[in-house]
């Protein structure tokens, strides 16, 4: 089935994740289609995500400051402080391995968001929640094991498509807060798609008024997607 004869719905409001006092709303495909790799892969050069085996992408009436982008991965060029956190990393080794559960993952996973998002909905999450945030029952992931010696660092959770690779998510340790583990988890993602051969890294959405969300203008050059076409953000936003 095509992206182009689907049928599009629109969930009912609610309270934006990332904009305070602001209300959101998603563009969900037909919930009695049968998912694919193939299909996902056409939607994501569409702009869609994936949050589990649920597929959206924001469309919000008074609203349009979520911009899907992605990386051209054979443009990009690290800049001083990207490097900089290559260095201070080289001692960390990657290992890639298919998505699973584990109680190592799930420990650091558990770790980080209650670090970082104390204060959202997300806090005190289950292994139930690890699962159905970041697996899927059709989707292509691997976790990019990021480790000192033996102990898991930090995971980048990462969808093989055909349109290229999907920053699903990415959580670490965050009392290593000097390695910036997040930026090294997207310069992996970068290597990755450049190892294999892969156009794009695609990031979800870049929110310039989300201090969460805006980091990703970091990474250039950029492409957004604006009136169904992606087109090069300004280097300098």
């Amino acid at each position: 089935m095509s992206s182009q004869n689907i049928h599009l719905y629109l969930t009912a409001e609610h309270a934006c994740g990332y904009l305070p006092g602001r209300m959101a709303t998603n563009l969900v495909p037909d919930p009695k289609i049968q998912m694919t790799l193939e299909l996902y892969s056409q939607l994501l050069k569409l702009g869609y995500r994936r949050s589990g085996d649920y597929i959206y992408k924001p469309h919000c009436q008074d609203c349009a400051e979520c911009l899907p982008c992605r990386v051209p991965v054979e443009l990009f060029t690290p800049k001083r402080n990207q490097k900089r956190c290559l260095h201070t990393n080289h001692d960390l080794t990657t290992n890639i391995v298919d998505a699973h559960y584990s109680d190592e993952h799930f420990q650091l996973y558990q770790t980080y968001i209650n670090a970082r998002h104390a204060d959202g909905q997300m806090v005190n999450p289950e292994p139930e929640d690890f699962s159905h945030f970041l697996l899927g029952k059709w989707s292509k992931t691997r976790f990019i094991e990021i480790r000192k010696n033996r102990r898991l660092l930090a995971v980048a959770v990462t969808d093989n498509t055909l349109a290229g690779l999907s920053a699903v998510y990415s959580y670490f340790d965050p009392d290593e807060e000097k390695r910036s583990l997040g930026t090294y988890c997207i310069l992996q993602q970068i290597q990755q798609a450049r190892t294999q051969q892969l156009d794009y890294l695609y990031m979800g959405y870049w929110i310039k008024q989300s201090r969460k969300m805006n980091y990703k203008s970091s990474f250039q050059p950029l492409e957004v997607f604006i009136d169904n076409s992606w087109e090069m953000a300004d280097s300098q936003d």
